[in-house]
Formats: structure tokens, sequence, C-alpha cells
């Protein structure tokens, strides 16, 4: 059983959709979380951080969060991971791995690149991370609305554990928040 933490959520107010995601994270056993850091993960990075259950692993580029999910699946664990629309393609040839291989996994994209995107270098990857991720082989689902964050992340982290299949989320920018430019 994982440990409980407590998100600390009012009753008359609704969890952000980082909770929803971590307490999924809680329900089907993730026991490791692997990411290069990113604002956009940051509130389910620090909920994974304080849980014991799970063990948190720092990354210095997203094609080793693959062989963290594959070291993990033959260890009996399960991992999610957790990356910037832009480590996408720092992945690509290690994702046959994950399908050649049946390791069941979880990926959360914050995507860049869309919605007033301010940094044009984020706009290439960010076009194309949908198309590419489906080509791999993953089960792709775009979440734009907070409302549907636990339906659909529920849904997926049982299709990929219960499947032994790959499923992405990919977190809009509409979601996530407009970046901003800091001058």
């Amino acid at each position: 059983m994982p440990a409980e933490i407590n998100v600390h959520t009012p009753t008359d107010i609704k969890p952000s959709w980082p909770d929803a995601i971590y307490r999924q994270f809680q329900r089907v056993g993730i026991r490791q979380v692997g990411y290069v850091p990113d604002a956009g993960h940051s509130r389910l990075i620090q909920l994974c951080q304080a849980d014991n259950a799970i063990a948190d692993v720092v990354l210095t580029t997203e094609e080793e969060g693959v062989g963290l999910v594959a070291g993990a699946a033959l260890g009996g664990q399960r991992t999610a991971l957790l990356m910037q629309s832009s480590g996408v393609g720092n992945c690509i040839n290690m994702f046959s791995l994950l399908r050649n291989c049946g390791f069941g996994c979880v990926v959360l994209v914050t995507m860049r690149g869309e919605f007033g995107e301010f940094n044009p270098w984020q706009v290439p990857m960010g076009a194309i991370t949908e198309d590419v991720l489906r080509l791999s082989g993953f089960l792709t689902y775009r979440i734009d609305d907070p409302d549907t964050v636990d339906d659909l992340v529920g849904a997926g982290c049982d299709m990929a554990f219960d499947g032994n299949l790959q499923v992405v989320f990919l977190l809009s920018q509409r979601l996530i928040g407009r970046k901003q430019w800091v001058r």
C-alpha cells in the first residue's frame, strides 16, 4: 500500500490537476518517478519527493528515463516519466525498448511551442510531439481541461500497467499555464 501523503485540500476547493495525477500514482503503486526538472511539473515533483514510497529520480537527459522504466519493470516496479515536449525528441531511439520489451509505462509531457509560446526554439518540437509519440507506439492523450485529468490519467495508468502498454499524456500549455519571458 502506498504511503499516504496529506495533500491538504479543503473540501470546498477542487484539488489541482497535479494533485489528481499524484493520487493516481499512489493508487496504481508507482514507485519511481523520473524527470528532468521542469516548472510545469513542479507541484507533481514536490508531491513525489515528499512521498517516501516513491523514489524521485532526477535525470540528466530524458532518454535516461527509458532505461529507468526498463530497469524498474524488470525489478517489478512501476514508473512514470515527466518531461517537456522538447525532451521527447531526445528519446526517439530509446522508445523502441519500451514497446519491443512490453514495458508498461506512463509518461506525462508538458507541452511547449503552443498557446502563446514566447520561445521560438520550442515551436518545432512542440508541433510534432504528438505525432512522434504515436509513431513510437504510444497511446497518446491530450489534456486541455483540468476537470478531465483525474479520469484520463486514472484510465491511462490502468491501461499501461494492466496491459503492458505505453501511454502518454500531453499536458497542454493551456492546462499548465502560459509561460512568460521575464526581462
